[in-house]
């Protein structure tokens, strides 16, 4: 597969991966009808890239010119409706949907950035950019504290599978095998920090850390 033809892939899988998790989301929120699970699922799809695309000066974004885009987070929204029901489960699912959207997303994010043109840094950020693009307008419209902005390991995975990918073309590497490992270990990161309870490192964390020291002494 030649690097468009990857970036191609990987949006399409995140952006039904990401209607799903938002679809699925939303159904947990009994105000909501069809019209607002759908365009829950839809914002989550399609908001990374976005604005992903816009900082890269696509203007209008690849979700508004290209077909596919809002029928494929048309359809995963209208199947996670279908299928959702409230139980312990969908927790689990919404957790590891989550996780999967964030992962492609990261890595075809960094992959177009890297194809526009841009140095290895920015395109690491853009990258992780796009992954938490959506999941942050997710729980913003759901009256959420976005998981980015909380001590939880979701914007550090982003990067390392950005970082992955980032390196792997600039050492002329294959492309494939390189998205693959990127998205592989930004889904573990995720999913390891979920399974765990592990956190980013946060001021509260290094007070207790420094209170510990001082009773040891």
């Amino acid at each position: 597969m030649t690097g468009p033809q990857i970036v191609l892939a990987l949006d399409i899988l995140g952006t039904v991966t990401f209607a799903l998790n938002g679809a699925l989301t939303a159904s947990r929120r009994v105000r909501l009808d069809i019209v607002g699970v759908v365009a829950l699922g839809v914002i989550t799809a399609t908001g990374g890239g976005m604005v992903r695309d816009l900082l890269l000066g696509a203007v209008p974004p690849a979700a508004l010119v290209e077909w596919y885009y809002l029928a494929a987070a048309t359809v995963g929204s209208l199947a996670a409706w279908l299928v959702a029901r409230p139980t312990r489960g969908l927790t689990r699912m919404i957790v590891l949907l989550d996780a999967v959207g964030l992962s492609v997303f990261a890595v075809a994010g960094a992959q177009k950035a890297s194809a526009m043109g841009l140095q290895p840094a920015p395109a690491i950020i853009l990258g992780a950019v796009t992954a938490v693009g959506g999941g942050t307008l997710r729980d913003v419209l759901i009256g959420e504290v976005p998981s980015v902005l909380t001590n939880d390991l979701y914007a550090i995975p982003a990067l390392v599978g950005a970082a992955v990918t980032v390196l792997a073309g600039r050492y002329d590497l294959l492309p494939f095998p390189a998205a693959i490992l990127g998205a592989v270990l930004c889904f573990a990161i995720r999913m390891v920090g979920v399974r765990y309870g592990l956190n980013a490192p946060s001021r509260r964390v290094l007070r207790r850390a420094r209170g510990a020291r001082s009773d040891d002494a």
